[in-house]
Parts: C-alpha cells; structure tokens; sequence
C-alpha cells in the first residue's frame, strides 16, 4: 500500500450496511445492488430561488460531484473519466466536488493512488471553474496527515496538482456577468481519527465555519461546500446554498428508507433538498464506502440552478 494511505477499518456502518446487503439477498436483489445500480449515473436537478442575498437576473448551475471513492473494481478509473464526460455535458457555469476520493472500504481489489485519479478529475471543465473540499475518508486514508493531525493532505495535492482548486477553509469569487457570487468551501469534520482524539484539545474536524465565512464581504452571496451535512443547522440564513454529500443517502434505502445514515440527525439530513434557515442539497454520491452494494439510491451527478427569489416568501 501505498506510503500516505491506510486501510479503513470495518464500522457500524459497515456492519448495518451488511445486514442491508444480506436482507437484499433474501429478496434476489443482492445482484442488482453490487452489479446494476452502482454502474448506473443519474443527473438529478434542482431549481432554487433563494431568499438569501443573491444578484438580481443572475442564473447560476452548480454541477455538483461527490463521494467518487475511487477503487478497483467498483470505480475504476474508465468509470470515473465516464462520470467526468456527462458532468462536463451538463452545461455547469462552474463544477464543485465534495469530498471523498479514495476507496473507503477493504472490500477491493486494489487502491487507486491520488496521482492516478486526480487528473481524470482535473479533466472536468466550465466556465467559471472547478472548486473541491475534501472528505473523512481523504484524510482517514492518509497516514501522514493523522501523525501531525493537520495538511496537506495527499488527496489535496493531487487535485491541486490537476488543476482543480481546493477550498479548504477558503473561499473564491465566482464572476456572474459583474456581479460576484463567493464560494466557500469547509475543511472537513471528521478529519482525525479516534487515535487523534484521545487529546482533548484536539477537536475532530479541520472545519471553522467562522474564519472561512469571515473572509466574505458582509452582505454578499455566498454557496458553501461542506463534505458532512452535519454543519447545517450552525449556517447562517446569509448563505444561499450548502452543497454537501457524506452520507450517500444511505446507500442502502429500499423503499426510500435508508438503512443506515452517517449522520448525528438521523434521516434529517440524509439526501435531496432541505430547506432550513437557507437551502442544503446533500447528494447521494457516486461511489459507495463500507461495503460494495447500492439499492434505492444510484450513483448520481447533481445540478442546481439558483438564482433570486421573493425574501418575503420564506
């Protein structure tokens, strides 16, 4: 294995996710949820109008990429180039990805290193450019970057490397025809380890939601990347769109009821549109983590078109 790279060690997810696969079996599924639906991409839409501060007449499409999990054979590298060709067709004014590029499961046949997957990523276009956070299992997997409990992380280099800004505590403008629309992207809220947070003083995340909006001009719009919809309920009404991914609504939800959501909120926050204090679109991802099955919830590719709304109508 790879220096900077750790096996992911097997979780309550990963035994409810099992129980899911098994009961999927009982019922002669078990072949559509590893063989089917983890090869299917969908594009799912949105349209938002939002209430927050926006600039009038001025349309913005988000083409939303998360949770590639990149790994041999269930998201090889032929598979994510395929993701980046419908994502580059999807006619996105600018492409943002939200965390977790590495495998995050044992269950492979072999890891794909960051120096391999990123410039299949960094094959993405648009107009206004391509913007990153990072996921847990980008900084899990990376050895180096848990011994001293901070970045850069591999994951982060490589898509820096292929041209892909990352936003990790940070923010960039996005230029909307003169009027500026700010993108923030979070450090990620799980990134150390139980190992690291023995310490208590040591927080378990790289996130600081204040410092990164901070660098926002007061009264600006702004969208903010977040690889954990957890941060959700402390996002200021000021903030147009969170755009998150982590929990890939579950990866099993037979009935549109998932198994098992990674979430402190339970379902509250587990895939699709939540409209709060301002807007969240968690997507359900593209790769799978735990174990190598989907059901209920296939792999898919977001779009979210916003634009201005009534400020009276929330």
């Amino acid at each position: 294995m790879p220096e900077g790279r750790r096996a992911v060690t097997v979780t309550r997810r990963t035994v409810l996710l099992g129980l899911g696969a098994a009961a999927l079996a009982g019922t002669g599924t078990a072949a559509y949820a590893v063989g089917v639906e983890p090869r299917r991409i969908v594009v799912t839409r949105y349209g938002i109008r939002t209430s927050a501060p926006w600039p009038a007449g001025r349309r913005l499409r988000i083409v939303a990429l998360s949770d590639i999990h990149a790994c041999e054979p269930w998201m090889p590298l032929g598979q994510i180039a395929e993701i980046v060709a419908v994502a580059n067709g999807l006619g996105g004014d600018v492409i943002v990805l939200t965390g977790d590029y590495v495998a995050g499961m044992k269950l492979v046949t072999a890891t794909i290193d960051a120096a391999a997957w990123a410039p299949v990523l960094g094959a993405l276009r648009a107009p206004l450019g391509t913007f990153a956070v990072l996921g847990n299992h980008d900084w899990w997997d990376d050895r180096a970057a848990q011994r001293r409990g901070q970045g850069p992380t591999v994951a982060g280099r490589a898509l820096e490397a292929a041209g892909i800004r990352l936003l990790e505590n940070a923010v960039a403008p996005l230029d909307l025809g003169g009027a500026t629309v700010w993108l923030a992207g979070l450090g990620d809220q799980l990134a150390l380890l139980p190992a690291r947070r023995r310490d208590a003083t040591l927080r378990p995340g790289v996130d600081d939601l204040a410092g990164t909006l901070a660098q926002i001009p007061p009264g600006a719009p702004a969208i903010l990347l977040a690889h954990e919809p957890d941060i959700f309920p402390r996002v200021p009404p000021r903030v147009a769109l969170t755009l998150s991914g982590h929990t890939h609504g579950g990866q099993v939800s037979p009935f549109g009821h998932p198994i098992i959501v990674p979430s402190r909120y339970g379902s509250r926050y587990a895939y699709g549109h939540v409209r709060e204090q301002t807007d969240l679109v968690v997507s359900g991802g593209l790769g799978m983590s735990g174990l190598p099955v989907r059901f209920g919830i296939p792999p898919e590719i977001v779009v979210v078109e916003m634009e201005a709304g009534d400020p009276a109508a929330r």
